[in-house]
């Protein structure tokens, strides 16, 4: 899977008030590096061809989850329900360091997922749910066919490579068990446009602790 040159930090919602200004769900663990720019892309579909196009920013503010933006020569309603359903990105070579044990989504997929305790490679990352549970859940299409998904959490995490795409997990046993049968039964979600966003394993605290991010 190529890889977009692009991250989006915010996928726009809606019109918000009456002098141009758009709310967005953030897609970014840096909500205040808004602060900073003063000048974004907007795009439909960040990993076509068409180049985003790039605006100026001229305020921003964080409400709850969401962010709420207002872009020079946006200045009515009809003006910002033309932006309705756009991303907001920044080139790849903009997005923030990391730290060690924190990875971007984006990077993610497309790894290999290792069980450190039977020597195997459980299967490959096609997807980061972060709707159906409390921590971040890799979805990974396992080596016999069924589809799991493995809480991403520091208790079971044990090397982060991101530069030879592999993670190896220390799973409880029966873990891959439950959640593939939890994620077959479990309909197809519509994809997101969150795969750019940081990910940092959660601590231990907030999974179940393996026999011994």
């Amino acid at each position: 899977m190529p890889s977009s040159p692009w991250v989006t930090l915010a996928h726009i919602v809606r019109p918000q008030g009456r002098r141009g200004e758009v709310i967005a769900e953030l897609l970014t663990d840096f909500p205040e590096k808004f602060a900073e720019r003063r000048h974004v892309f907007l795009t439909r579909d960040a990993a076509s061809d068409a180049a985003p196009r790039e605006v100026e920013l001229t305020g921003y503010r964080l409400a709850q989850n969401r962010v709420v933006l207002h872009f020079a020569g946006t200045d009515s309603i009809d003006a910002a329900e033309t932006l309705r359903g756009l991303d907001v990105v920044i080139p790849e070579s903009e997005r923030a360091p990391l730290e060690e044990d924190a990875a971007y989504i984006s990077d993610l997929i497309g790894c290999e997922v290792w069980d450190e305790a039977a020597g195997q490679r459980i299967g490959i990352i096609q997807d980061v749910d972060r709707q159906a549970s409390h921590v971040d859940l890799l979805v990974v299409d396992c080596e016999n066919g069924e589809r799991a998904e493995i809480p991403f959490v520091k208790a079971f995490l044990v090397k982060l490579d991101m530069s030879g795409k592999r993670i190896t997990m220390r799973l409880p046993e029966g873990l891959l068990e439950i959640n593939a049968s939890t994620a077959t039964a479990r309909e197809p979600r519509a994809p997101r446009p969150s795969k750019h966003s940081l990910r940092k394993p959660k601590s231990g605290a907030d999974a179940a602790p393996p026999d011994s991010q």
